[in-house]
């Protein structure tokens, strides 16, 4: 099998008597959301678990199966070595990316060096960290059954001779305007798949770009709209959709894809970002009506960006950021938890502190009732 040739970007045989009807939805959809993130005072605190839930849901497309429950317990320290470990510290990296992301984007655009720091985030003491953490591939890859030939495989990128021409057409695209910005998104998306830049970690990287350009492009107030969910749900289509544009030229079947998936998923974020808000100004007159305390907003945030925790951290978070005395603390949670809105997961013993969680975030996050 030869190696991908990509098509030239701008794209000039898209259908768009067939696309524009679902770009007017998409947008529609994307609009309703970003209307409600406009809403919301603080929302990298407030949406921190749909963060989570893209980083799980995005790494379980490529195999891992940790849960969003399971990745803040280990970041409280509950959980240890192992294969599980070794999932989440991937979801870990990948959250990490994102948040990276996020301040390098209030300054700067998409650049392919900014791409490569994402890239060696991601991989940081993984498996893959071997394949050349932040750099472009040198050689040739393939994809196909484990332990095929290349003469077996099912696609092969472009050969790593024109890799890094293909790669500066693509981020000359990510500069310009094309007819609608959905739309563009789409192809960025997937030429990026398609060029398949790095040895590993591929999808990962194109996934987090989503939000990232949507987020350039000003269609978004925050880089915060995940489509994992939705690919993760339709992963056989996600793929033979990715796979007809180099086997068949059919971009119009894969734009159509993703349109639909971003209408789809921009409701669904709607209905769940509603939801945390909800809960978040409910909790808000709840905390303060148990603890009349000053601090009960800071304690609430506090809640909404880590769930699940140890109480000496969270303790020393309190100090650090709002100094809140080191001895105030605990008589809080205390209350909290007498009031069923925090719940025990493992008692403290000797030095060791308890871990506490937020339940009810942790299963509105999960979309069932983990704990």
């Amino acid at each position: 099998m030869q190696p991908y040739n990509p098509d030239e970007l701008p794209l000039n045989n898209l259908d768009y008597r067939q696309l524009l009807p679902l770009v007017g939805q998409a947008n529609a959809a994307l609009a309703r959301y970003d209307g409600l993130l406009q809403g919301i005072p603080n929302p990298a605190v407030m949406l921190s678990p749909l963060t989570t839930q893209e980083a799980v849901l995005s790494s379980k497309i490529e195999g891992t199966q940790a849960t969003v429950d399971e990745v803040l317990e280990q970041e409280a320290g509950l959980l240890k070595e192992g294969e599980k470990y070794k999932d989440i510290q991937e979801i870990s990296n990948y959250r990490l990316a994102l948040f990276r992301a996020r301040e390098y984007l209030e300054a700067y655009p998409i650049r392919l060096g900014f791409v490569r720091e994402l890239h060696r985030i991601l991989m940081d003491s993984v498996r893959g960290q071997d394949k050349m953490p932040g750099e472009f591939r040198v050689d040739q890859n393939w994809i196909g059954k484990q332990g095929c030939s290349i003469e077996q495989a099912s696609f092969v990128p472009p050969s790593p001779l024109q890799l890094q021409d293909h790669l500066q057409a693509w981020e000359h695209y990510l500069g310009t305007d094309d007819i609608d910005f959905l739309l563009q998104t789409a192809v960025v998306h997937a030429q990026f798949e398609l060029l398949h830049p790095f040895k590993d970690g591929n999808g990962r990287i194109g996934r987090i770009l989503i939000p990232l350009f949507l987020y350039q492009k000003r269609a978004l107030s925050q880089p915060m709209f995940y489509l994992s969910e939705y690919l993760e749900n339709h992963r056989e289509e996600y793929y033979q959709r990715l796979k007809a544009i180099s086997a068949e030229g059919d971009w119009n079947g894969w734009v159509a894809f993703f349109l639909r998936a971003t209408a789809d998923q921009a409701s669904q974020n709607s209905q769940r970002v509603t939801a945390i808000k909800a809960l978040y100004d409910e909790m808000k007159l709840a905390i303060q009506e148990t603890t009349h305390s000053q601090y009960s907003v800071h304690l609430l945030d506090a809640l909404f960006s880590k769930p699940v925790f140890r109480t000496s951290d969270l303790a020393q978070k309190l100090t650090a950021e709002f100094g809140v005395h080191e001895k105030t603390t605990p008589g809080l949670l205390k209350q909290l938890k007498d009031a069923g809105i925090l719940r025990e997961i493992q008692a403290g013993s000797g030095r060791r502190p308890a871990t506490l969680c937020f339940p009810r975030l942790i299963n509105l996050a999960e979309g069932r009732d983990v704990l």
